[in-house]
């Protein structure tokens, strides 16, 4: 590079970020790692185990590649954009993917934000997709490399400003390259599970967290038939999700599913399979990462949740607050307060979160 570029890469202790920064370090980037201190439930760390804490893992990798290091403590905000939202999902009778609100709001909104201007050029991080530059100086987001590991989703409500000033090294690597890399460098990370839970509650159940913070959604109620017959008892609508098959425990000829939440009255409505299936759902708060909303009456390939299969599906309207899909197939699962993406081959266009599913 004729210009040392200045890049703040986002380390989370995890084996993804330390090759993340090792690479752009190798590339000629000057590399800054910065890690985000968010909030985490008190009963996370209770036992001990401080040498696993994230950040000082982060810190560890930090040292080990020679480049500074720092920490941006943003528990405060964290707590009221990405808890208060999870929280009041959930007392709204959702399934939120709070991934997909904390990376526009805090992981770029506070991070990427902090990055430039302390006069970075770029803001990096270890997820597995890849951007592509197209005229006008603006960039599209295109899947990664590795189908297994593909993260395109968990980025698609962030704005083209952001990505923009954003790399990610790891688009065009198989994970088990990374692995290996890391490996090759004697990274203390390198042999690190990768986290399947949410940040802020480690291996903490979900419902333990919820029972503490949002005892209303816990509140037991009635289980009942589409057409209203009581059936059982529920123990708490946050501990169901639209689509779900095991936990009703009632006895009958057939299996029953999760078909809605009548979050009003504090009902559980369940039903036979045919009677969960949904082909039709309306998604509000779009963004499309172009900035222009695609075309009606074309066919995307749409993920209705994180790994879900994509299933092709007309486009049937769109305006500024909102957008309608036609599903090729009926389905399960399709959760409102989670987001449906589009994609269009390999580029992800946008997306928007489920309200409504028939």
């Amino acid at each position: 590079m004729t210009e040392q570029k200045k890049v703040y890469v986002a380390l989370s202790g995890g084996v993804d970020s330390a090759v993340t920064a090792f690479r752009l370090l190798n590339e000629g980037y000057q590399v800054t790692g910065i890690f985000m201190q968010t909030w985490k439930d008190p009963q996370l760390f209770k036992d001990g185990e401080e040498r696993s804490r994230p950040e000082l893992l982060a810190a560890e990798v930090a040292e080990s590649i020679g480049i500074p290091f720092i920490c941006l403590d943003i528990q405060d905000r964290f707590y009221q954009q990405v808890l208060g939202n999870f929280i009041k999902q959930y007392m709204q009778g959702k399934t939120p993917n709070p991934c997909l609100f904390c990376n526009p709001q805090v992981k770029w909104g506070i991070l990427q934000s902090y990055a430039l201007d302390q006069g970075a050029h770029y803001f990096a991080t270890g997820h597995y997709a890849r951007l592509e530059p197209v005229e006008d100086n603006r960039v599209r987001l295109l899947r990664g490399v590795d189908e297994t590991k593909d993260q395109s989703y968990v980025l698609s409500m962030l704005k083209q400003s952001q990505l923009k000033s954003s790399l990610f090294p790891l688009g065009e690597m198989k994970k088990i390259d990374v692995r290996e890399q890391a490996k090759a460098l004697n990274l203390t990370v390198a042999e690190r599970q990768d986290s399947q839970d949410l940040c802020f509650l480690g291996d903490i159940d979900y419902r333990d967290f919820l029972k503490r913070y949002a005892p209303v959604a816990t509140t037991p109620g009635e289980i009942v038939s589409i057409d209203g017959k009581v059936l059982g008892e529920h123990n708490g609508l946050a501990f169901y999700t639209i689509g779900q098959r095991k936990g009703i425990r009632i006895a009958s000829s057939e299996p029953y599913y999760v078909v809605d939440k009548d979050n009003q009255n504090n009902r559980l409505v369940v039903g036979y399979s045919q009677q969960a299936l949904k082909s039709k759902l309306s998604a509000a708060q779009p963004n499309w990462i172009g900035e222009e909303p695609p075309k009606i009456g074309l066919v995307y390939d749409v993920m209705v949740r994180y790994r879900a299969q994509p299933v092709p599906s007309v486009l049937t309207s769109v305006s500024e607050n909102e957008f309608r899909l036609e599903l090729s197939r009926s389905m399960r699962g399709i959760t409102p307060g989670q987001v449906a993406v589009l994609y269009q081959g390999e580029v992800c266009l946008g997306g928007g979160i489920i309200e409504q599913v028939s």
